[in-house]
């Protein structure tokens, strides 16, 4: 018997489609659960869950949450938590509010309508925001009090403060400009969000185009080219019917009779027209984009992952956890701060509940997208789509009639069991965290 008969050939092992794609089994899961989700609430309600109306509205009810979500996977990924957001939510939109309605225009003496309130205004709740932000992390890296205490108290002083600042009252009404920053009344229209849309997709497919060449040039082993086709095929799908959709939404016949009205114009008969993206959408794209780029892409986001992973060895590498700490939670103080802006513009007045059990829905939103509370994983777009699953949720339930109790109840649940599915899912998988 020659010895290339002895030779056993190698077994080639056949790989699934699924496994072809490398797709993220967690990430498929989630955007099962939340199909399902939407089949669900859509034969429940008639469609309205799924109607273009609904989809507009959802996407900007979860903006606010989402944005904070992202700061938050990497609070958790440090191995802390902040249970202060909603509180750091509410004295930032107190602190616009009181600038807007007393500050620019009492004391400054800017008109009413003042190109420089709205830009004024932000700043002034960004850096109150990241002010109280970079406290929290000052006291937790440097005096060493656990985060879970300091937001704690944070939770309850800052929306006090907030309180105190404006006297308890709801403050209106807000600048014009600033009202655009909070959905309906701020959008691209149909042409814009086209351009957008395209614009996005083009960038997806490049953005998948240079991941393979980056892998090719390191000899790493890279994907079938139909699968990348694949995947290029999904993300281009996916971002021009979303873009389809939102554009479906038409603005009211009577909004925009007044629009022409108060431009001197006679509304032409039959003429209609789409609200397209919402800039607040458009901000939450920005914001996931970035965040993105700074976890996989930035030394301060490999910082964030290493010392999550390992206190002690990264400290003993160099980092220094202390101001790293400091600078997380700043940057998810600017992060509520944005946020307030966003949720104060859509409520169009700063009323004294603004952020209220913002802090659950936050970390529900980074725990339910796969952010491990022991510290070390997550993903910035594990964190949104799992504030989107908390929202449609929430807007379901109040869809089909489920009383506000039953609600947060119903939140609670998912919460936990999303935590148990993913210790199941670590242990199946071998992963300690």
């Amino acid at each position: 018997m020659s010895d290339a008969a002895n030779t056993l050939a190698p077994a080639v092992q056949k790989r699934g489609l699924l496994q072809t794609l490398e797709v993220d089994m967690r990430l498929l899961g989630m955007l099962g659960a939340f199909a399902l989700l939407c089949i669900a609430f859509g034969i429940a309600t008639g469609g309205l869950f799924l109607s273009a109306r609904n989809i507009f509205n959802l996407t900007i009810q979860t903006v606010s949450v989402a944005i904070m979500a992202t700061g938050m996977v990497f609070v958790i990924v440090t191995r802390n938590i902040d249970l202060s957001v909603g509180a750091i939510v509410a004295i930032s939109s107190a602190v616009m509010g009181m600038a807007q309605v007393h500050f620019l225009t009492n004391v400054i003496g800017l008109g009413t309508g003042h190109p420089l309130i709205a830009p004024l205004a932000m700043l002034s709740g960004l850096a109150t925001g990241t002010a109280v932000g970079a406290l929290n992390g000052w006291l937790i890296g440097y005096q060493l009090i656990p985060s879970f205490i300091v937001t704690l108290g944070g939770l309850l002083i800052w929306r006090f403060v907030g309180w105190y600042l404006t006297g308890g009252q709801t403050l209106a009404p807000l600048d014009g400009n600033f009202l655009l920053f909070g959905g309906a009344e701020g959008t691209l229209g149909v042409g814009l969000s086209w351009v957008a849309g395209v614009l996005a997709a083009a960038a997806a497919v490049w953005g998948i185009w240079t991941a393979r060449r980056a892998k090719l040039s390191h000899d790493f082993p890279v994907k079938p080219v139909w699968a990348e086709g694949v995947m290029a095929a999904l993300a281009v799908g996916a971002i021009l019917g979303f873009t389809s959709i939102l554009n479906t939404y038409q603005v009211p016949q009577g909004k925009l009779r007044r629009l022409f009205e108060a431009r001197g114009e006679i509304m032409p008969e039959g003429y209609s027209e789409g609200y397209g993206l919402p800039i607040s959408v458009l901000i939450l794209i920005v914001v996931a984009i970035a965040m993105t780029v700074v976890a996989r892409r930035t030394r301060f986001g490999r910082y964030i992952f290493a010392t999550g992973g390992n206190p002690d060895a990264a400290e003993l590498s160099g980092i220094n956890t202390r101001a790293l700490t400091v600078k997380v939670f700043a940057l998810m103080g600017f992060l509520c701060g944005l946020s307030a802006i966003i949720a104060q513009a859509r409520l169009q007045s700063h009323p004294n509940d603004i952020g209220t059990l913002d802090e659950l829905r936050v970390i529900a939103a980074a725990v339910i997208g796969g952010t491990a509370l022991s510290g070390g994983i997550g993903t910035i777009y594990g964190a949104i789509l799992g504030a989107l699953i908390m929202q449609s949720l929430q807007s379901g339930m109040a869809m089909v009639g489920v009383d506000a109790p039953l609600q947060n109840i119903v939140v609670g649940l998912v919460l936990v069991f999303a935590v148990w599915i993913d210790i199941q899912y670590r242990k199946r998988m071998g992963i300690r965290k």
